[in-house]
């Protein structure tokens, strides 16, 4: 793990700790098991921004805002309505979306310029390194761009993120076979594509 991740860890125990207190979990183990969900899906947190952006500070921040938001709404999250990484991603799914209408406008650019830690050497090459990792699935997003938005989100979130349909229809807020009806069509016209570029 990075030494920037080792220290968003520290970090978030502090915010997951405060918000631990929730009915029928006791502190010490929300705790642990937010540092678990931490650390079991930093990295595929890391590569959906990664997939969407080519600049390695802002893969940080918006990973690190996902992983605050997360901590904070850490005692609502109902491990019985889905798996922690689908409750990630529908977070990480408005991060993106909130950091893109910051930058359409442009207005608030300035204050996240000022309030953002420098990455240093290595976690800017660690972070450049995921980014390349990331092409191909930057070239997929690309080629999804003329599908319907929840095709395209049903084809990242189990394509290339690795979720379960069970899973993405979750962060997606919709049901299995809407998610599994929209997941074929966006496979099948992706392949139709693909046949007619040979």
């Amino acid at each position: 793990m990075s030494t920037a991740a080792g220290a968003k860890v520290m970090m978030l125990g502090d915010s997951a700790r405060a918000n631990a207190a929730a009915p029928g979990r006791p502190s010490g183990s929300a705790l642990a098991e937010f540092e678990q969900i931490y650390r079991g899906n930093v990295d595929v947190v890391t590569a959906y921004f990664a997939r969407r952006c080519a600049e390695p500070q802002i893969v940080a921040d918006l990973t690190s805002e996902t992983f605050v938001r997360a901590a904070g709404a850490f005692g609502t999250f109902d491990p019985r309505k889905g798996s922690a990484r689908a409750w990630l991603f529908g977070i990480a799914a408005h991060v993106f979306a909130g950091h893109c209408a910051h930058t359409a406008n442009g207005r608030v650019a300035v204050a996240r310029l000022a309030q953002r830690r420098p990455l240093d050497v290595d976690e800017t090459e660690e972070l450049a390194a995921k980014i390349d990792a990331e092409r191909a699935g930057r070239d997929l997003i690309g080629r999804c761009a003329r599908l319907p938005e929840l095709e395209r989100a049903a084809v990242e979130l189990v394509d290339l993120a690795g979720l379960t349909p069970k899973e993405a229809a979750t962060a997606l807020g919709v049901t299995r076979v809407v998610l599994r009806k929209r997941l074929s069509r966006a496979r099948a016209r992706l392949r139709k594509e693909h046949q007619g570029d040979e």
